[in-house]
């Protein structure tokens, strides 16, 4: 009898005890290049906006060049429209991006990781409840409904957070759910039920840690989509703009006709980088979660490279 596929790193023990885990991710990103890229680039991306306000070669409050200067060896990115160079502003207007999009993150972590295992271990009418809330959730446009929050609330970095955490976890709590209602019913789960462990310990101990990976892939997914959603907010006005964000930084170079002036470096460097860090998110998120994916390590669904292979009986130089 072929016993059914599954993940080692999810895998129990002969004592029916959750394999150990501590060398996950160093195993996605030993037997993954796509996840070391992903990784390296979130990473260099991360470092950089720490140490933004030291490296920056020149101030993003006062003028340096003239109006929209063109890339130059003094100004490798050209300047704006008001002459403060663009590297200086993507640099550090990288900060608050990154800052919005790992919060919202936070947000929705929490919310969807709650509602994921709750809903997915109680069941019954928790369970009715909670996914009715999600599926209302889900349906509606994400960015129509955050545009129209935003508006109301008022433009502020915090109301930003706020909307797109309180938006995005559905996803999260869905995928979450239908792994936790596939733990709650392993052998060692039950044990430790029926030995009388109360339901916090059990959501603690035993279910939490299985889902930990599954809900940091589904994490880093969803920065991607908070960065990007953050960008538009900022580039539709709604968004303090007396900070600098790589949204804002689009936002301006539109509305002062940088287009019309040819001025491309005011926009197009912006857009690079915000490309590179959804990029890099996606990479490193979907490794991870192919890994914890146990039908991807089938033959038959794996992927392969395409070959010809010598008919049979005959030597690898026939034709």
């Amino acid at each position: 009898m072929t016993l059914p596929l599954q993940d080692p790193q999810l895998a129990v023990d002969a004592e029916g005890q959750p394999s150990t885990r501590s060398g996950f991710f160093r195993t996605v990103l030993r037997e993954r290049k796509a996840a070391v890229v992903g990784l390296s680039i979130i990473g260099f991306f991360v470092v950089l906006s720490i140490v933004a306000p030291y490296i920056s070669p020149y101030s993003i409050t006062q003028q340096t060049c003239a109006v929209y200067a063109p890339p130059s060896g003094v100004h490798w990115l050209g300047c704006d429209d008001g002459g403060i160079d663009m590297l200086s502003l993507l640099m550090q207007g990288g900060r608050i991006s990154l800052v919005v999009g790992f919060a919202a993150t936070l947000v929705a972590m929490i919310i969807g990781g709650g509602v994921g295992i709750l809903s997915g271990y109680f069941s019954g009418w928790i369970d009715v409840g909670l996914m009715r809330i999600t599926d209302y959730l889900l349906v509606i446009p994400d960015l129509v409904l955050m545009i129209v929050i935003a508006d109301v609330w008022g433009a502020s970095l915090f109301h930003v957070i706020i909307v797109i955490g309180i938006l995005e976890w559905t996803s999260t709590a869905r995928i979450i759910r239908a792994q936790v209602m596939s733990v709650r019913e392993r052998v060692y789960v039950k044990r430790t039920r029926a030995m009388g462990a109360s339901n916090a310990r059990i959501i603690w101990k035993h279910i939490l840690p299985q889902v930990g990976p599954l809900l940091i892939a589904n994490t880093v997914l969803t920065i991607a989509i908070a960065i990007y959603l953050e960008t538009a907010l900022a580039f539709l006005g709604l968004e303090d703009p007396t900070v600098t964000t790589w949204g804002t930084i689009l936002e301006n170079a539109f509305q002062r006709t940088a287009i019309s002036s040819g001025a491309w470096w005011a926009i197009v460097p912006a857009g690079l980088v915000i490309a590179a860090v959804i990029v890099g998110c996606f990479l490193f998120g979907q490794a991870v979660e192919d890994a914890l994916n146990p039908r991807l390590k089938a033959a038959n669904l794996s992927v392969r490279r395409w070959r010809l292979r010598p008919l049979v009986g005959r030597g690898p130089d026939a034709i």
